[in-house]
């Protein structure tokens, strides 16, 4: 069965891979009123349709309910750990060993609207807005990633983000970058960490030429502009930018996982 509201919305199928991994109710406090599986719902909902969060359908619970929910299980982990778990499960239904051996490393420059939060101008694509740094395997599935202002040099944050990579990347041997990622952070990842970094660079070329490696994270970023909610940055924290992005991820897993 579907049973579906609006086309964002879990179907059965769906809501049986991810049931198990959201947090049981307490043993104490107060007793659990609203039903979690329309808190998820109107969380897609809110990513899909892009809309705000004051402006949820009726038929999902208070928005205030659904953003208290969205922000304690961004504080404590759940998203991300119910996302790297769906990657796990959806690598293995594709026939590849949980932990991914190779990946890929980009960012995208995204406007934002007028937050009073981080935000600068991208020298390079001439526009003023954020940057999505992300980490993704062969299968284009992601592995990290960090929003910063779009001020910021790719190879700067490239080493924070690769020395907080989780224990589901300790396989990793090979990451495929772009020039931009050239120089002292070459050397730096092959002296601290067992992977390296390989350049893919642009040819001489005048016609279009399909990159190796690299066009995997630029589907990526592409799966990204199938959410309204991360057509451009509309929230206030760069945290709260990369749950939206857990979160359209999860839904892309679940669709996966769900199909016979």
């Amino acid at each position: 069965m579907l049973n579906q509201t609006y086309p964002s919305d879990l179907t059965d199928s769906q809501w049986e891979h991810i049931k198990d991994l959201l947090p049981a109710v307490k043993a104490r406090g107060r007793p659990r009123e609203l039903e979690v599986r329309q808190v998820v719902n109107a969380l897609l909902y809110l990513v899909v349709g892009g809309v705000q969060w004051r402006m949820l359908p009726r038929e999902y619970p208070c928005w205030q309910s659904v953003y208290y929910y969205f922000r304690l299980w961004q504080r404590d982990g759940t998203w991300r750990r119910v996302h790297d778990s769906l990657r796990a499960r959806t690598r293995r239904k594709a026939g590849r060993h949980k932990h991914p051996t190779a990946g890929c490393l980009d960012s995208q420059t995204v406007r934002c609207t007028h937050t009073p939060s981080s935000r600068g101008f991208d020298q390079a694509k001439r526009c003023v807005g954020r940057k999505r740094h992300v980490l993704v395997d062969t299968l284009g599935l992601l592995l990290a990633v960090t929003v910063t202002s779009a001020a910021v040099a790719d190879r700067d944050v490239a080493r924070a983000l690769l020395s907080r990579l989780a224990g589901s990347c300790k396989k990793l041997r090979r990451i495929w970058v772009d020039g931009g990622y050239r120089g002292p952070l070459v050397q730096w990842v092959a002296q601290n960490f067992r992977f390296c970094l390989q350049l893919v660079l642009r040819t001489d070329e005048q016609a279009f030429v399909i990159l190796p490696r690299r066009w995997v994270v630029e589907r990526t970023f592409a799966w990204f502009g199938f959410n309204r909610r991360l057509a451009r940055d509309y929230e206030r924290l760069t945290d709260t930018s990369e749950t939206m992005i857990y979160l359209t991820m999860t839904r892309l897993m679940l669709r996966r996982l769900s199909r016979s």
